[in-house]
């Protein structure tokens, strides 16, 4: 890893600690993770925002103004929006994403929770979702929360990375593989 990302991962990463801790000692962990989840789907959705939380022009004052604004627009508890205005007031708002990402983790592992990354060739059904997360969960002990994409150029099967193991049963993947075998071959 690089050194700015280093250091750009270590300040996300004290202020996803200082948050998940405060808000496990005020026993408001599901508000928690309702604000993540909002602010998660809010900069999924908002280029104005993702371009607001990263903008070198905007002034402290006018970045913590903003921030503010939404995140009491947005229904957020107190500790957020406290962790966003401090974040600001320190321009350490271009973190954002990876505080909440280190914040979804810290909750899901105090949950029992693991989150698996899926990939596959056509949406899932809600009953092939739920057999893979039953699977899943008899492999690591655990409730499994899937995340699904969609990637048409599998042409068939998944792609499931669960913590740092991958499983690829895409048939991309198997021609690719049967590729490497022929030109061995010959």
């Amino acid at each position: 890893m690089s050194e700015p990302a280093s250091i750009t991962s270590g300040v996300a990463v004290r202020y996803s600690t200082a948050v998940f801790d405060l808000a496990k000692e005020e026993k408001a962990l599901s508000a928690l993770e309702s604000d993540v989840g909002a602010l998660e789907a809010a900069l999924g959705e908002s280029k104005p925002l993702r371009d607001m939380i990263a903008s070198p022009v905007l002034s402290r004052e006018d970045q913590g103004n903003a921030i503010v604004a939404l995140a009491q627009k947005m229904g957020l508890s107190v500790l957020m929006q406290h962790t966003l205005a401090l974040m600001a007031s320190k321009r350490r708002l271009f973190v954002l994403g990876q505080v909440l990402s280190d914040l979804r983790a810290r909750i899901a592992a105090e949950k029992g929770e693991v989150t698996a990354e899926v990939t596959a060739a056509a949406p899932l059904s809600a009953e092939q979702a739920a057999k893979l997360a039953e699977t899943l969960k008899a492999r690591v002990g655990k409730d499994v929360i899937l995340k699904t994409t969609v990637d048409e150029a599998l042409i068939g099967g998944l792609v499931v990375k669960l913590g740092s193991t991958m499983i690829d049963t895409s048939i991309r993947s198997k021609l690719a593989a049967l590729q490497n075998a022929m030109k061995e071959v010959g």
